[in-house]
């Protein structure tokens, strides 16, 4: 009867009860660095039309320590008019991860495409806030699919023969 079993290819805990299961989780997040510049006030509140927004961004993920990483978004924002730059906010918005029975091959895509996607929201707060703070209309950013620019820049390294590794990732 116990041949008929299905087999289930799960981690099996050792002997002495000790989990062996991959985990990963966060334990905080914060800003690292923000920074907002109006450089063009106050003249600034009489221009007239719609700016042109450049948003930037980066991921960075530095390892501290045996199970704890830490990854960083940045995102640059730079709002211009035909009369000047309206504002620039940089920011870097960091979360403590940690993570014990996970694989290189896992713990990659983690880093720089599930991770950023758990920041993205407070950071696109934090950024708004700002944004708002400095006399202008909240920046409300649209969603960003770290999982798919993961993937598309992965698929490049692999193209151009690179190696993938702590490579920043994209601009939206």
């Amino acid at each position: 009867m116990a041949e008929d079993a299905p087999k289930h290819d799960s981690i099996e805990p050792m002997a002495n009860g000790e989990d062996t299961s991959p985990s990963v989780g966060m334990i905080t997040q914060y800003v690292k660095d923000l920074s907002f510049e109006n450089p063009s006030t106050p003249e600034v509140f009489q221009w007239t039309g719609q700016p042109q927004i450049d948003v930037q961004f980066n991921i960075a993920s530095a390892q501290h320590g045996e199970d704890m990483h830490e990854v960083i978004l940045k995102i640059d924002v730079r709002a211009t008019m035909d009369q000047g730059t309206q504002f620039v906010v940089d920011l870097s918005y960091a979360g403590l991860f940690g993570a014990r029975n996970v694989s290189e091959d896992q713990m990659h895509p983690f880093l720089f495409a599930e991770a950023p996607r758990i920041l993205f929201p407070f950071a696109r707060r934090v950024l708004a806030d700002a944004v708002r703070d400095g006399g202008y209309p909240p920046l409300l950013l649209e969603p960003i699919d770290f999982g798919m620019l993961y993937a598309q820049q992965r698929a490049a390294q692999a193209e151009a023969g690179e190696t993938p590794g702590d490579q920043p990732v994209g601009t939206a």
